[in-house]
């Protein structure tokens, strides 16, 4: 009879999610070997506390400047190959590094910009790599997967940093870069051997284009509330919880006077904090809320982060790192899973980057501001300070509600086809690219609706929103109290063509609605205008 697995290890029931999930835990404690490296190798080439944490903000910048190029790509072209690129960057940059720190011509510079460009493969991965999550684990393993995902990075950062610290002692940084480099071919196996399910066909559609595809995925998060809500909490988070990260380096040498083999220990014993939340998370859930799982876990990373300012042994600093860890994995884990759900396939990873760009944001302005205030104030100062503005805004973000944005959320279940059944007129098809389009849609209203009217109209400005609309408006026939008109635009027939396919079921409903106040002898469809001659705001 088989053994039936913990709840926490359920998705490993899945082969190409298991497959994928020993490949990533493979590669996470290679990264760990080149973060603690990297880390402990600054303070010895330039010991600024801001110039200590710029290693921090180097690998995290990245994330910041590029995250919607790369969740643009990941949408319009095929994951899997995208993946397999992404991590040859970071390969190549991973050799650079761990040449010129064996060479000795490894300079603070040099490590800053090495670092950045592995940062700049880890920005690009990271849309691509939630996104790919829907798609190997069904809708109801998906917040286990992603918790999964926390453990296994912390499985890595248990051990990596302990491993980083004996190769530094016994070879130096260049060694531990070295590994780092070597880890990646597993994660490049594993794609290449994944035999990705295609899309949905997309007809005689185009691909989006790059520019557009990102316009298309920043309208979708403005009119998302649920993902809105989602980039708030996790940046309320990250903003006080990038000064561990920055700031542990030099705690560890400067206040506790270690070396680095205490460092990547103290460091490993934060993983150890987040396996266990990751193994505890599916019991926490069942009891609170997710917001209130999130502001719990807010209020323990501060715990830590006050324990941390105020060890004085590296027994209380350990102990400080494994209770901030703990909070670290649950936080984003639950928050980054509601983000997960409200984004349907066609704009999964755009919409996960610039949620990604919420929390790198505020970890890359932490990281050097923390650097900042650990050079004015002190460390232990600056570490008090974060740990009390993160238990503030735990409390202050807790109304910016997750659990409706779950429970709203349609069961994305596979790929959606990028445009109807039906085909644009051949006489359109000179204008696809260019000319946008206007479409209308006419309404009579009684008096005593308008403002029950009005506020389903809202609603479905949004919906239009989140399908692509480039503008919206409502009018109203100021002869007839009664007649309103509603016009929006694309930016192209594609656009226009792929509105009804993008639309969520949520969506539909809405608009069933606002059917019943169609003029009873109005179109089925919008009425659609293509823009023949563009001009500047309409002047002659």
């Amino acid at each position: 009879m088989p053994t039936r697995l913990p709840t926490a290890l359920a998705p490993l029931r899945h082969t190409v999610y298991r497959r994928l999930w020993v490949a990533y835990v493979i590669t996470s404690l290679g990264t760990w070997l080149q973060n603690t490296g990297a880390g402990w190798l600054m303070t010895s080439l330039a010991p600024a506390p801001l110039v200590v944490a710029m290693v921090q903000a180097a690998t995290i910048l990245p994330a910041f400047l590029l995250a919607l190029p790369g969740g643009a790509l990941a949408d319009i072209t095929d994951r899997r190959r995208f993946l397999i690129g992404t991590q040859g960057w970071t390969m190549a940059a991973a050799l650079l590094l761990a040449a010129l720190t064996l060479s000795g011509h490894i300079s603070a510079a040099g490590l800053l910009g090495c670092t950045f460009a592995i940062g700049i493969g880890a920005a690009l991965t990271a849309p691509a790599w939630s996104a790919i999550v829907p798609e190997l684990v069904p809708r109801g393993d998906l917040v286990g997967a992603i918790a999964l995902n926390g453990i296994g990075f912390n499985i890595a950062r248990a051990l990596g940093p302990a491993l980083a610290g004996v190769l530094v002692l016994l070879g130096g940084a260049g060694l531990a870069f070295s590994i780092f480099a070597a880890s990646i071919v597993a994660v490049i196996w594993a794609l290449v051997i994944w035999r990705r399910r295609a899309r949905a066909a997309s007809g005689s559609l185009p691909r989006e284009h790059l520019l557009g595809a990102m316009r298309a995925g920043t309208r979708f998060v403005r009119h998302s509330p649920a993902m809105r809500a989602a980039m708030l909490r996790i940046f309320a988070y990250a903003l006080p919880a990038a000064a561990p990260w920055s700031l542990l380096p030099l705690v560890v040498r400067r206040e506790l006077g270690l070396g680095p083999g205490m460092y990547g220990l103290i460091l490993g014993l934060m993983g150890v904090g987040g396996v266990a939340s990751g193994m505890l998370l599916p019991r926490v859930t069942r009891v609170l809320s997710r917001g209130g799982t999130v502001m719990a876990a807010g209020l323990a990373s501060a715990a830590g982060m006050i324990l941390l300012g105020l060890a004085r042994h590296w027994a209380v600093a350990a102990g400080a790192m494994a209770l901030f860890g703990t909070g670290w994995v649950a936080s984003f884990s639950v928050v980054q899973a509601a983000a997960q759900l409200v984004a349907p396939p066609w704009v999964r990873a755009r919409s996960l980057a610039i949620y990604q760009l919420a929390y790198n944001g505020a970890l890359t302005l932490g990281a050097f501001g923390w650097g900042w205030l650990g050079g004015a104030i002190g460390l232990p100062e600056t570490l008090l300070a974060a740990g009390v503005s993160g238990a503030v805004l735990a409390v202050a973000v807790r109304g910016f509600s997750l659990d409706q944005a779950v429970l709203r959320a349609p069961a994305w279940t596979a790929e959606i086809a990028l445009e109807p059944e039906a085909s644009p007129a051949p006489e359109l098809a000179p204008l696809l690219a260019h000319g946008r389009v206007l479409e209308t849609v006419r309404y009579r209203v009684d008096p005593a609706d308008r403002a029950a009217f009005l506020v389903l109209m809202a609603e479905i400005r949004a919906a239009r929103g989140r399908t692509g609309a480039r503008s919206w408006q409502l009018y109203e026939d100021v002869t007839r109290p009664d007649a309103w008109m509603e016009v929006w635009s694309s930016e192209s027939w594609t656009d226009h063509l792929r509105e009804a396919a993008r639309l969520a079921p949520a969506d539909r409903a809405l608009l069933a609605r606002a059917a019943g106040f169609r003029l009873p002898d109005a179109p089925a469809h919008p009425r659609s205008w293509v823009a023949v001659m563009p001009g500047r705001g309409g002047a002659a």
